[in-house]
């Protein structure tokens, strides 16, 4: 690509922004010293400016694939993070089971099962579901009375 990493850089703050939002963003950069700014650059430039940028997917689409390949790479604090990002992009909660189902089919239960994990909690924080409903407890049944002999 022509464009150089400055270049690239404000050209994927803000879709990064836009995703993941601003207070995650903004935050990252904050706290980043100098050694952790150069990764926050880089992330920002390659996969934001470069990848995201790149008009030939739209941003639902990539948030499936991330969603897909994160789930394989068993990254989960990062399913957590591109899963409010899907939302943002307007990936449905069906869309996002789908995905999952479909990750799980080629990676694996276990991958599959912390990816859903991970989306769960994140579906409930977001208000995207709600939680099931807790059943009342039965009352245990009392046991009947011995029956007297004749």
């Amino acid at each position: 690509m022509a464009l150089d990493d400055d270049k690239l850089f404000k050209k994927g703050l803000p879709i990064r922004r836009a995703v993941l939002g601003a207070e995650y963003v903004d935050g990252s950069m904050a706290k980043a010293d100098e050694f952790m700014m150069s990764f926050q650059r880089a992330t920002t430039a390659w996969a934001w400016g470069w990848a995201w940028g790149d008009p030939t997917l739209d941003r639902k689409t990539r948030s499936i694939i991330n969603l897909a390949m994160l789930t394989a790479l068993g990254k989960i604090p990062e399913v957590k993070l591109h899963v409010k990002g899907a939302l943002a992009n307007g990936v449905t909660v069906e869309e996002i089971k789908a995905t999952l189902l479909h990750a799980t089919a080629y990676c694996g239960i276990p991958a599959g099962l912390d990816a859903f994990k991970a989306t769960h909690e994140v579906l409930l924080a977001e208000g995207a579901i709600k939680p099931k409903e807790a059943k009342p407890a039965k009352a245990p049944k009392k046991a009947a009375a011995p029956k007297a002999k004749k």
